[in-house]
């Protein structure tokens, strides 16, 4: 089965990033906003319950709630057309990414971790020229707390469900 490691801001943030992806992200409906802290893997029941699961337990027991700050959009081209609210650098969320990425678990990170929420994805060219250039435009000044991370499976339609949630610091 393919798993993932996401944080999900608080509503606040997931409702200003939905103002954005109800229109121009087609994956609004299979995941909420969400920062991915380690690409999807995959995993059979045994390893989840023997040596995922554990690890992500010494991972959150190990690591401690930190602030985010969200002030401008960025995207990803011209690799793919993808919008997104840039996270600011952070060490926290450095360190966590890189704990999900050593140890028992998967080390299966493609690219370079760049902290964000997607908010638009697989646009055209001439829609992302629009859309990106509108909406860098934009000023945002948004703080979240993020106290806890979520393991997630994805589903056959291509969805993702919370499989358990594990608390920073606990």
């Amino acid at each position: 089965m393919k798993y993932g490691i996401a944080i999900f801001p608080s509503k606040k943030v997931q409702d200003e990033a939905n103002s954005y992806r109800k229109r121009y992200d087609p994956h609004y409906a299979l995941i909420p906003p969400h920062i991915t802290v380690k690409e999807p893997f995959e995993a059979d029941e045994e390893q989840l319950e023997t040596e995922i699961i554990p690890e992500l337990k010494k991972v959150a027991r190990e690591s401690h709630p930190f602030k985010i700050h969200i002030r401008k959009v960025s995207s990803f081209t011209p690799v793919t057309n993808t919008i997104y609210l840039k996270i600011e650098h952070n060490d926290d969320i450095d360190t966590l990414n890189d704990k999900l990425n050593s140890g028992a678990l998967p080390h299966n990170q493609e690219y370079s971790f760049v902290p964000h929420i997607t908010i638009a994805q697989k646009l055209s060219d001439e829609e992302f020229s629009d859309v990106y250039g509108s909406m860098r435009m934009l000023d945002f000044d948004i703080e979240d707390k993020l106290d806890r991370f979520q393991l997630l499976y994805q589903l056959e339609n291509g969805a993702w469900s919370v499989y358990e949630t594990f608390r920073l610091g606990e």
